[in-house]
């Protein structure tokens, strides 16, 4: 039977205790950034750590808490609920009579609207110091009225120095040809390499190439959810469905799920993809991606998989033609370069007489067929068929 120090995870042995260990993150915890200053100012606020699995969210948590002398929480909203959230408001520790209250809530997109609502009061009041942390996009995932008390820090994946620095903390031997392999396979996460290099030496008491790569097995699909395979396997999932090949884009939404990735980010991929790559040519598209979306949302795994491959099939045969995608870039890019042009007054809104009297309105007919762009682009046809 293992010990409980044999037990103990390599990450958990090694994560950093204050922010000269940490590794990574320099725009947030370098010099001058702005969660290394409320560090050192004992800045006390809410706010979510955004980025990809084992880049240091929960760890950067907990020496913040730590830092600011804070009476410290961790819950994960895939197993919590609004007891457990009532339960540390209400619990009284003379240890920490006068300090904040943080609660480290992981995974806060798996929250609904419901226990975000339930929470938002209790961060509004004071009497919590919510850091959320998150894989998903949190302007998808948190209700706007908690978002708009959170500030949120976006954290990146590890480079691969950043992956080599923290490898070599560990202080296991192994020869370069398996370091660069475990960061190959890693792709910016920290966690992954450490739980490779962990799980090499408990079965085979060396680390190598061939002991990471035996210990690996069947479980390859599931590395990678927010590193490079995953965006290659979301791009050949889209252009499966561009090049109108439903039996390509299927295995790659099946590889996809088997790999973990949130269904509801691959329904949001469909629903931009109805608009850009199918646009008029099937305006339905758009209705029944969105109809996707929603009830993805509404059943969750493993059912929204049906739905999912619904969709898939619908939007690879569809007919595809990104002329409103492009007429969208052109106008887009006038806009930037040539700035506020001045409108045509017949089309400008005159609410007071003085408007009125300048021009503004003045001539408007509902359905003329008079160029409405400003001067200087009339004649400029931004959509063609």
């Amino acid at each position: 039977m293992e010990s409980s120090e044999q037990a103990t995870p390599l990450a958990a042995k090694i994560r950093p205790k204050n922010l000269d260990e940490f590794v990574g993150q320099a725009h947030l915890v370098g010099e001058n950034a702005p969660i290394r200053i409320a560090i050192e100012r004992k800045y006390v606020s809410s706010f979510i750590l955004w980025g990809p699995p084992g880049v240091g969210k929960t760890t950067l948590a907990r020496i913040y808490a730590k830092a600011v002398n804070a009476e410290y929480h961790e819950l994960s909203a895939v197993s919590a609920g609004k007891d457990d959230i009532r339960k540390i408001v209400d619990e009284k520790n003379t240890l920490f009579n006068d300090s904040p209250k943080i609660l480290f809530l992981d995974e806060i997109h798996r929250f609904n609207k419901a226990q975000q609502d339930f929470l938002l009061p209790y961060v509004e009041s004071g009497q919590l110091t919510l850091i959320g942390a998150t894989t998903e996009n949190p302007s998808f995932e948190v209700i706007s009225a908690l978002l708009s008390r959170l500030r949120v820090f976006t954290l990146h994946e590890l480079s691969e120095d950043e992956l080599g620095t923290i490898i070599d903390r560990t202080g296991i031997a192994m020869d370069a040809d398996t370091k660069a392999f475990i960061i190959q396979i890693a792709n910016g996460d920290a966690r992954q390499a450490l739980s490779l290099i962990d799980t090499a030496r408990k079965f085979y008491k060396e680390v190598t190439v061939e002991t990471i790569t035996s210990s690996l097995q069947d479980t390859r699909l599931r590395f990678d959810k927010g590193g490079e395979e995953h965006y290659n396997t979301i791009s050949a999932f889209i252009k499966s469905m561009r090049a109108s090949q439903p039996d390509a884009a299927l295995y790659y939404l099946a590889r996809m799920l088997e790999g973990g990735a949130d269904p509801k980010f691959i329904a949001r991929r469909m629903v931009i993809f109805a608009s850009e790559d199918i646009g008029m040519e099937d305006p339905h598209a758009l209705v029944l991606a969105d109809a996707v979306f929603r009830a993805v949302e509404t059943i969750g795994m493993p059912e929204c998989g049906i739905n999912l491959s619904h969709g898939v099939v619908y939007l690879s045969h569809a007919p595809k033609n990104k002329a409103s995608y492009y007429a969208y870039q052109a106008a887009m890019s006038d806009a930037k370069t040539m700035g506020n042009l001045p409108i045509p007054l017949k089309i400008r809104n005159a609410p007071t007489k003085l408007m009125k009297d300048i021009g503004y309105g003045e001539g408007y007919e509902k359905y003329t067929t008079e160029d409405l762009l400003p001067e200087k682009l009339k004649g400029k046809r931004y959509y063609k068929k």
